[in-house]
């Protein structure tokens, strides 16, 4: 900065040896009133580009060049006649004001610009706040935040633990705090910023009237209500991110709740009804009337029923390795149609009966875990066979390409609600026409997806222009 001032004064005296030069060699334009504007325009431009004492050191330059080059007697630092007081006084009364005013006018230009900076670091930095939702990393963030959108070479966000301070640091630069400088200023009652003795200013970080740590900031001076404005949006977003936490807590607490309620609701529905069929074929079979074909159907009855615990209790299993995610790959060569007839082999039961048309478009090999895509296509087979009439068949297409393997089965029912589309692959979500029907518990769908979700696969669901549902799954897969 002393360098561009100092370079400005040599290019004013340069002005004033040129207008002087000028006017010398050009009498007949050498009067009182010339000399006067034609030096006044160099102060004004060294006034408008550098300091005060530029401008002023340059005025009176200015004035001295004017007495001794144009004033009789010309060639001293003299002046004969009164009048030419008054001409040189007036001329440096002027070019001082006007220096004066320049000078005032460009400073307030620099703050107003330095100002407009603060406030768009400030918006910047309320904008990166907004990325904060984990108080875990929120202070580490928090002080890289500010030491990017400000230039320091060294901030940090204090937290008081106990007798001692935990200081999430960020910047370049090395420092140490001093737990007692840290002290003072958490406690202290005033909210302006101090300066410790190796130059980091500091300001508490307050919620309301309670404190909640500090802000320590170094490498570059803010003003103290910049400073004042940091303070109070980390303080806001140390705030925001213990309200998310709190609020993914609650969310957690109430979705635990939720899927609680839903298992014992769907537990409580689809364990009595087969317990009920089981006990009235039992006392059947325990009577003296039925014929031995009527014995059969009552143990049929048994055995279908003991079938639908079992994959009720399988199901519940599923989901819960799942959840704790104990379902582990184990990627072999297969070709697609023996996943198809291993999925349908695995339901056969609820198959019986049911027209499956398939339609495996090439045996190409593919290199994936059968038992998880197995299991997936199981599940919406049965899903297919749960929601469409008997009568209606069951289509199964299956189709390879160069990373993948897709499967889609398709059902001739009523299709899905639009209402339902969003929610059918959520655990225990049964549906509006689930819920006349007496088998299900919402958990199909929701492992389909799990176990498709762990290959790194997806599913989805759409309802087709001719009636009827549509679940295509696709499954990463190395073909050959």
């Amino acid at each position: 900065m002393i360098s561009a001032n100092v370079r400005h004064l040599f290019l004013g005296f340069a002005g004033i040896v040129l207008v002087t030069l000028l006017l010398w060699w050009r009498p007949n334009l050498s009067n009182s009133t010339t000399v006067a504007l034609g030096y006044l325009i160099v102060v004004l431009l060294v006034a408008a580009t550098s300091r005060l004492w530029v401008a002023v050191t340059t005025s009176i330059a200015a004035m001295l060049a004017f007495n001794f080059f144009f004033l009789p007697p010309v060639g001293a630092f003299v002046i004969a006649d009164p009048h030419n007081w008054i001409a040189l006084f007036a001329f440096l009364v002027v070019s001082l004001v006007a220096s004066n005013l320049s000078a005032v006018a460009r400073d307030r230009t620099h703050v107003a610009e330095t100002r407009r900076d603060e406030l768009a670091r400030l918006l910047d930095l309320s904008r990166d706040v907004l990325l904060i939702t984990d108080s875990a990393e929120a202070h580490v963030r928090l002080a890289g935040f500010i030491a990017r959108r400000f230039d320091l070479e060294y901030a940090a966000i204090c937290v008081p633990q106990g007798a001692d301070w935990a200081v999430f640091r960020a910047g370049p630069r090395e420092l140490t705090l001093d737990p007692r400088d840290l002290s003072s200023a958490f406690h202290s009652a005033q909210t302006e910023h101090r300066s410790t003795g190796d130059g980091v200013s500091l300001i508490p970080l307050r919620l309301g009237t309670k404190p909640i740590g500090i802000v320590a900031a170094a490498g570059r001076t803010l003003e103290p209500g910049t400073f004042d404005a940091v303070g109070g949006i980390g303080a806001i977003a140390l705030e925001r991110a213990q309200f998310l936490d709190e609020r993914k807590s609650a969310e957690l607490a109430r979705q635990s709740e939720e899927l609680k309620s839903a298992l014992l609701a769907s537990l409580g529905h689809d364990l009595r009804t087969p317990l009920t069929a089981i006990r009235v074929a039992a006392s059947n079979l325990q009577a003296s009337w039925p014929s031995e074909q009527e014995r059969r159907e009552q143990s049929d009855i048994i055995l279908a029923e003991v079938d639908q615990l079992t994959r009720l209790f399988q199901n519940i299993l599923e989901m819960a390795r799942i959840d704790a995610g104990a379902v582990a790959e184990d990627m072999r060569w297969v070709a697609p149609s023996e996943i198809v007839d291993a999925a349908r082999n695995r339901v056969e039961h609820t198959l019986r009966g049911r027209n499956v048309r398939i339609s495996v478009e090439s045996d190409r090999l593919a290199r994936l875990d059968p038992r998880l895509t197995t299991a997936a296509l199981s599940q919406l087979l049965e899903n297919a066979a749960q929601y469409s009439p008997a009568e209606s068949p069951i289509d199964v297409a299956a189709t390879t390409d160069g990373g993948s393997l897709t499967i889609a089965v398709r059902d001739h029912g009523p299709g899905i609600p639009t209402a339902d589309l969003p929610h059918v692959f959520e655990r225990f979500y049964r549906g509006a026409n689930a819920k006349r029907r007496r088998s299900g518990t919402g958990m199909g769908l929701a492992i389909a997806r799990g176990v498709l979700a762990v290959e790194r696969g997806i599913i989805s669901a759409e309802n087709c222009a001719d009636g009827g549902a549509r679940f295509t799954m696709v499954v990463p897969a190395e073909v050959k």
